[in-house]
């Protein structure tokens, strides 16, 4: 499966668990190991474990593979690896904290500017 129609599987199976500040983030310039990363919000551990299974179960039932899940544990940032798309689901703080998006499209501050 191309990584369009595997961006729209898993955007569709996000979508339909009520994620939101949904990104989708163009990596393939930055590193080999991957072409797309997605990020997306939860509000509860309940509904990023929600959001991690349902991706899955759409993405197997497409013809794609599911390589790993990290973070099932906590629930507080799960992260689906499929290949050449990663896709990170995160609770909002986890998210702010961390700021992915920014560290991957290449507008981090630096680490004296964070509070």
């Amino acid at each position: 499966m191309n990584s369009e129609k595997l961006i729209a599987v898993i955007i569709d199976a996000l979508e339909e668990i009520k994620a939101h500040d949904i990104d989708i983030i163009n990596v393939a310039k930055i590193t080999s190991m991957f072409e797309y990363i997605i990020i997306a919000s939860a509000d509860s551990t309940r509904q990023t474990k929600s959001l991690a299974n349902n991706v899955q179960v759409k993405v197997k039932a497409a013809g794609g593979s599911v390589f790993s899940v990290e973070g099932e544990q906590t629930g507080e940032w799960l992260l689906v690896d499929l290949g050449d798309v990663i896709v990170h689901i995160m609770l909002p703080t986890v998210r702010e904290y961390y700021n992915l998006k920014a560290l991957w499209s290449g507008q981090s501050e630096s680490p004296s500017n964070r509070t």
